[in-house]
């Protein structure tokens, strides 16, 4: 395999397999990291409104020579926003300065204020009216994506969670595939590491396949299936994060990621926050 995968959404469309976050970046250091993106490979950009940095993303994209049909671009609905969701994606489109989302994302379910219903019920609006292509969910677990089912009969097309080597979410995995929803991994190096990069087994890959920790990593989300978006703002770390396509860990190497896996979240409980 030498070239970036893509992965088909259950609503027919498709986004690539591997994107850049841009979380914790500001405007300005979203510039220069999306044209760097974009000029080795990238063309999956993941925001949200609670990140603002939709300006600066807008300007790179728009500044970056690479046409918009073939960019694959995501933003998420914030927590105060669910009920003025309609809003809240112009505002969003305005920043960014697009017609469109190519996937539009509730950011958290926020069960507390129980509004992600009618959040969900306005995104399906939404793309029927053509200004998001895909919806999904991020952060929600089964019960929060079961009641979406059951109350509009429509499942979100990716749910992005916390996924790790250290916080693999196995079995809410499995019951997104048995629902014909793409699990998204957020936070996929676990932040800058936690104690991942430094594993026996990681580092024994590293030296096997002549790759740094990070691309063994990013290479076992993408063995899994997984969607994946690592973040960076450093040039040489966001080159390096898509040099991945060379190579592939067999199943006995993805069992032994498996091993590593302690549950161990380093983001918010989605059954707490927001609330």
């Amino acid at each position: 395999m030498t070239h970036p995968t893509v992965i088909k959404l259950h609503d027919g469309n498709v986004m690539p397999q591997l994107g850049l976050g841009v979380w914790q970046a500001s405007n300005e250091e979203v510039v220069t990291a999306i044209h760097k993106a974009i000029e080795v490979g990238y063309r999956s950009i993941d925001t949200a409104a609670a990140y603002k940095n939709e300006s600066g993303v807008g300007k790179a994209i728009h500044s970056a020579g690479v046409a918009r049909e073939d960019l694959f671009i995501t933003s998420k609905l914030w927590n105060d926003s669910h009920l003025r969701a309609a809003d809240a994606l112009q505002e969003s489109l305005e920043h960014l300065q697009l017609d469109y989302l190519d996937l539009y994302l509730i950011h958290w379910p926020v069960p507390a204020s129980d509004h992600y219903i009618a959040a969900w019920k306005a995104l399906i609006e939404l793309q029927k009216q053509g200004l998001v292509k895909s919806i999904g969910v991020c952060n929600f677990q089964v019960p929060h994506l079961q009641r979406l089912i059951d109350e509009t009969g429509v499942a979100p097309v990716i749910n992005q969670i916390e996924l790790h080597p250290l916080m693999q979410q196995r079995q809410l995995n499995a019951w997104n595939a048995t629902h014909k929803i793409q699990t998204e991994s957020w936070s996929p190096l676990a932040q800058g590491g936690e104690g991942v990069f430094d594993q026996k087994i990681i580092r024994h890959l590293a030296d096997k396949y002549g790759k740094s920790p990070a691309q063994i990593v990013i290479r076992w989300h993408l063995d899994s299936g997984l969607v994946v978006i690592p973040k960076s703002v450093t040039p040489s770390r966001i080159a390096e994060n898509f040099d991945v396509w060379d190579f592939r860990l067999d199943k006995d190497e993805l069992s032994d990621i498996a091993t590593l896996d302690k549950g161990k979240r380093l983001g918010p409980d989605p059954d707490q926050f927001g609330g």
